[in-house]
C-alpha cells in the first residue's frame, strides 16, 4: 500500500467524490418516486446486469470467490447493502449538502475503526484533527444553532448518515486488509462483482423488509425514474467504486479519506444548480473545520 499520492491516484480519489455527490443529488430528486431501500436494490440490480458481461466468470462454481465468501458477504453488507440504503434513507429528510457534510466525518471514523478493529495507533496530531472534523460535523447537525445542538433536535436523515459513515469506514479498511487470490483482486470487474453478488442479497432482503413493514410509498414509474436509475447504476455504483477501490489500495484508507471531503463541495455546486438549494454560512464554516481537521491529522 503506497502512501504517496500521485496525480493518477489523486484523479481516481477525486472522481469518486464527484460521482457520489451526483448520487446524493439524484437520491434527493428521486425520493418522491421510489422508496429509499428499494432504490438501493434497484440501483445495484441494474449495475449487476451491466457488469455481468465483464465478470461472469467469477460466478462459476470453480471461481476462487467461493472459498472467501464470508469476506465478500461482509464487504457486500457494508459497502452495498447498508451504506447506500442508509444514505438514501437520509435523503428523505435531509439535503444532499447536509448528507455529504455529515459524511465528511468519514476520516474520523477511519481513524477510530483502524484503532479499535485493526490495532492501528492514533497520534495526538490525528486526534486533534479528528476533533476539528467532529466540530464541523456537529455544526452541520445543529444547523448552525447552539440552542438546537443543546436540544439535540436532529432530523432522522442526519443519524442515518452517521451510521452510513461508520459502515463506509469499516468497508474501506477491509478493502486493504486482503487475503483473497489475485485472480479476483487483480480484476476490478471481478472484485466488484464478488461484492455485488452478496450485496444484492443483502439489499434485496432489506427492500423486502421495507415493503413488508407497510411503510413504502408506491413507485412512480416513468422516464425521470429510469434516467435517475441509469445514472446512479453506472456512475456512482460501477465507476465510483472502481475509482475508490483503486485509489484506496494505492494511498491507504486514511489518506484516501481526505478526498471524501470534496463530496460536499461538489454537492453544494450540484445542489445549487439542480435543486436550487443555496448553501448557508454554517455550511462553509463546517467545511473549513472538517478539511482543516483532516489536514492537521494527515501531516507527518
Amino acid at each position: 500500500m503506497n502512501q504517496r499520492i500521485t496525480p493518477g491516484t489523486a484523479l481516481l480519489l477525486t472522481a469518486a467524490p464527484l460521482l457520489w455527490a451526483g448520487n446524493a443529488v439524484a437520491g434527493r430528486l428521486l425520493h418522491t418516486l421510489i422508496p429509499p431501500v428499494t432504490l438501493n436494490f434497484a440501483r445495484w440490480l441494474l449495475a449487476f446486469a451491466l457488469l455481468l458481461p465483464l465478470a461472469w466468470q467469477v460466478l462459476r462454481p470453480s471461481s476462487p470467490l467461493w472459498p472467501h465468501w464470508r469476506r465478500y458477504a461482509l464487504l457486500g453488507l457494508l459497502g452495498i447493502g447498508s451504506y447506500n440504503a442508509l444514505q438514501y434513507m437520509a435523503l428523505q429528510t435531509s439535503t444532499p449538502l447536509n448528507v455529504t457534510l455529515v459524511g465528511s466525518g468519514t476520516p474520523v471514523w477511519m481513524l477510530l475503526t483502524g484503532a479499535l478493529c485493526f490495532g492501528v495507533p492514533v497520534s495526538r496530531r490525528q486526534m486533534a484533527g479528528a476533533m476539528l472534523s467532529v466540530a464541523g460535523v456537529l455544526l452541520v447537525l445543529s444547523r448552525g444553532s447552539w440552542d438546537q445542538l443543546l436540544a439535540l433536535r436532529l432530523v432522522p436523515g442526519d443519524l442515518y448518515m452517521v451510521l452510513a459513515t461508520i459502515s463506509w469506514a469499516l468497508y474501506s479498511w477491509l478493502l486493504v486488509r486482503t487475503s483473497e487470490p489475485a485472480g479476483v483482486r487483480g480484476d476490478w470487474a471481478a472484485f466488484l462483482m464478488a461484492q455485488m453478488v452478496f450485496g444484492l442479497l443483502w439489499s434485496g432482503a432489506f427492500a423486502a423488509g421495507e415493503w413488508s413493514l407497510g411503510g413504502a410509498a408506491p413507485i412512480v414509474w416513468g422516464w425521470p425514474l429510469a434516467a435517475g436509475l441509469a445514472f446512479i447504476a453506472v456512475g456512482p455504483a460501477i465507476l465510483a467504486y472502481r475509482c475508490w477501490g483503486m485509489g484506496v489500495q494505492r494511498a491507504g484508507p486514511v489518506a484516501g479519506g481526505f478526498f471524501i471531503n470534496l463530496t460536499p463541495l461538489f454537492a453544494a455546486i450540484l445542489s445549487a444548480a439542480l435543486l436550487g438549494e443555496v448553501p448557508h454560512l454554517y455550511h462553509a464554516l463546517a467545511f473549513a473545520l472538517i478539511v482543516g481537521g483532516i489536514v492537521v491529522s494527515s501531516r507527518r
